[in-house]
């Protein structure tokens, strides 16, 4: 019931441009926020190719689970879409929890794949837990930099495997 109610939630396509403005509101408070946890992340967001901010993932389930949320896409640190990232998962895992998740992008090509909802993580893919210095000693994996900070709840199973995007130009 409750993967339900997160996939229902996830989709930004076709809606109001407040709740546009609200998820891009919501995405510059969570740059905020990654940049205070870890003040080394000022200059990852400087030097990107572009990003994508995920203010508010949803997670949940129990032996097959769900994730979703919809985020703000920039290049060259301009606005330039909404995305929308989605994930089903199936194996050990139990509870829900709420995160914030950023992806960095090193190049045009990388960023382009995205632009063309050609992107989506494999199994093998990890991120790093935003905390102070962590940003240090990330390095990109196939042109992208995966960060989340969680925001609450209580899950067994923390991963970015199997996340898939879709993104729309503004």
């Amino acid at each position: 019931m409750m993967i339900v109610c997160f996939i229902n939630s996830a989709s930004i396509f076709g809606q109001s441009d407040s709740k546009k403005d609200k998820i891009i509101a919501d995405s510059n408070t969570s740059k905020a926020e990654f940049i205070k946890t870890d003040p080394l992340m000022k200059s990852i967001f400087n030097n990107a190719y572009g990003y994508v901010i995920f203010p508010n993932v949803g997670k949940g389930g129990v032996g097959v689970g769900g994730a979703a949320g919809n985020g703000a896409v920039y290049e060259n640190n301009t606005l330039i879409g909404m995305a929308k990232l989605s994930q089903l998962s199936i194996g050990f895992q139990a509870g829900g929890q709420a995160y914030r998740e950023v992806i960095f992008f090193e190049s045009k090509s990388a960023m382009q794949r995205f632009k063309e909802s050609k992107f989506e993580f494999a199994a093998q893919v990890s991120a790093v837990a935003a905390k102070a210095g962590a940003s240090g000693n990330a390095k990109y994996t196939n042109g992208v930099m995966v960060f989340t900070m969680q925001k609450g709840g209580l899950m067994y199973e923390a991963s970015v495997g199997g996340q898939k995007f879709k993104f729309n130009k503004i």
